[in-house]
């Protein structure tokens, strides 16, 4: 049977080195980050609302600004082989558009090495904070990209209402559409579907990403593969972080109802979590070592998850390709072979964008 995905390595190249597929942080909070900055002394936290309350505590805490903090963890993960990158920016009516503002203004200083897409996220709150979708729409001609989501239910309790802002935001600017979605449980897979049912309506197959989807996670609920089966119908992406005790997709099982899914950071070192590197090869192996990866075609797969497979869902042509050791854009690295890199986790020797070497 032919392997229909593209291969995320070939054979060393003159120097000895394995070229490999560019990496990809489909979904990571780049604003919210600590990175360079002082130690952020963090405040227990056990349900969403208390992280998110943290959150906005921890806004005049900060030592560096946004760009700075950005700046050196996207930095840090360009070093570390990431190529593209999916940024989800808080907008809000407590920060207006200044988050977007500074991780767009540090993308520009990394340069064209580094491919960023900026979410405009509500993570305060859309219909539950007036003034937040208008702001959304501003931060679209003032450097965001896509348009971002929050737990319809879980968050702001009016699945129709969140679903009609954000949808009709998308439809109105052009833009992609990608939803946090934290909620559990039956609740979970029924905001899911009713997504997928507007994806298809809207006919924006594979334009929507639902983010997180932890009841996608869960094998003991009952509607899970009639779920899947729409999700897959849709065209919809997921992206999975492999995060501490989050929920982790079945991966064979998602391949078995077709469903697209990539990997990301979400937050490092801020004010929810003390630990992220912003390295995708640090997380293609937390999610083998989360889904109980053994096989060298399972650790493979990991490496794809975090590498061609986000590059088919930001749609960067270099960052989907089959690579070989004369790949213009390509990784390398000291290592035998891509299932033993997911588990050694080295950072590449060289990393080549377009025929540079950065």
């Amino acid at each position: 049977m032919t392997d229909v995905h593209p291969r995320t390595a070939r054979p060393a190249t003159a120097e000895g080195m394995l070229a490999a597929a560019g990496l990809v942080d489909a979904h990571i909070h780049p604003d919210k980050t600590s990175w360079g900055d002082r130690w952020m002394v963090r405040r227990p936290a056990v349900t969403l609302d208390d992280l998110i309350r943290n959150n906005i505590l921890a806004l005049d805490e900060y030592g560096a600004s946004v760009e700075d903090r950005a700046f050196a963890l996207m930095s840090n993960a360009l070093r570390n082989g990431t190529l593209g990158m999916r940024a989800h920016v808080d907008v809000s009516t407590e920060i207006g558009l200044a988050h977007v503002e500074g991780v767009r203004a540090a993308a520009e200083r990394i340069g064209p090495g580094l491919t960023v897409q900026i979410v405009c996220f509500p993570q305060f709150g859309l219909l539950t904070n007036p003034g937040t979708l208008d702001l959304m729409a501003a931060s679209l001609q003032n450097g965001a990209d896509i348009v971002g989501g929050i737990d319809p239910l879980g968050v702001e309790s009016d699945v129709a209402g969140h679903l009609d802002a954000v949808f009709g935001l998308s439809e109105r600017s052009g833009r992609d559409l990608d939803i946090h979605l934290h909620d559990g449980g039956e609740d979970g897979l029924a905001q899911i579907r009713e997504i997928a049912a507007r994806t298809r309506a809207a006919g924006m197959q594979g334009r929507v990403t639902v983010s997180h989807a932890f009841a996608l996670c869960d094998g003991s609920l009952p509607s899970l593969r009639a779920t899947l089966d729409e999700v897959a119908a849709a065209g919809l992406w997921i992206t999975t972080c492999a995060l501490g005790p989050d929920p982790v997709p079945d991966l064979d099982l998602f391949a078995s109802h077709g469903v697209q899914l990539a990997a990301g950071s979400d937050g490092v070192r801020d004010s929810w979590s003390p630990f992220g590197t912003g390295s995708m090869v640090d997380r293609a192996h937390l999610l083998g070592y989360r889904t109980g990866a053994i096989t060298d075609a399972d650790l493979d797969r990991c490496y794809r998850i975090a590498s061609t497979e986000g590059g088919r869902m930001l749609g960067i042509p270099d960052l989907t390709l089959e690579v070989d050791a004369t790949s213009a854009t390509r990784l390398e690295f000291d290592s035998p072979t891509i299932a033993q890199l997911v588990v050694d986790r080295p950072s590449p020797v060289r990393v080549l964008r377009h025929g540079q070497v950065l």
